[in-house]
């Protein structure tokens, strides 16, 4: 199997930390992961802010960075969530609709096609837990 990681713009900028996490998360549970070094946006925030057909471009660049994986793995649900419900713009090829059907958001991905439920991590402390509405609502994930 091999896994393209997604890592979404505002992760690369703000919280690289985050990427490194899911690279090595992903390496620890035996998946063969690469990551795409011409990868962008997804075009998500052009789309929320009413510029679907401007979205077109990165878009397609999505689509030419990850059509040669078996899977795209992303630790964002919104952004997963704009590639499979909103790349309905572009013309519906062969690898466009593979991308649409083969991105996961991070623990969507470790439950669905690991089949992990349990991967040995703890952490000592109470914490909240903020469901997206993305990843709640959209990718069904509650």
């Amino acid at each position: 199997m091999k896994v393209g990681l997604f890592i979404p713009c505002y992760i690369n900028q703000l919280y690289p930390q985050v990427a490194i996490a899911t690279l090595e998360l992903l390496e620890k549970l035996g998946v063969d992961v690469y990551y795409p070094t011409g990868q962008t946006c997804c075009g998500q925030p052009l789309g929320n802010s009413g510029y679907e057909e401007d979205s077109k471009g990165a878009c397609q660049v999505f689509v030419e960075n990850f059509k040669e994986y078996d899977y795209i793995v992303g630790p964002s649900g919104s952004c997963i969530y704009h590639v499979k419900h909103h790349f309905d713009i572009l013309e519906q090829t062969p690898e466009v609709v593979k991308v649409r059907n083969n991105a996961y958001e991070l623990c969507e991905f470790i439950v669905k096609v690991l089949g992990k439920t349990d991967i040995g991590a703890s952490f000592p402390h109470k914490v909240g837990l903020h469901k997206s509405c993305h990843g709640l609502r959209g990718l069904k994930l509650g």
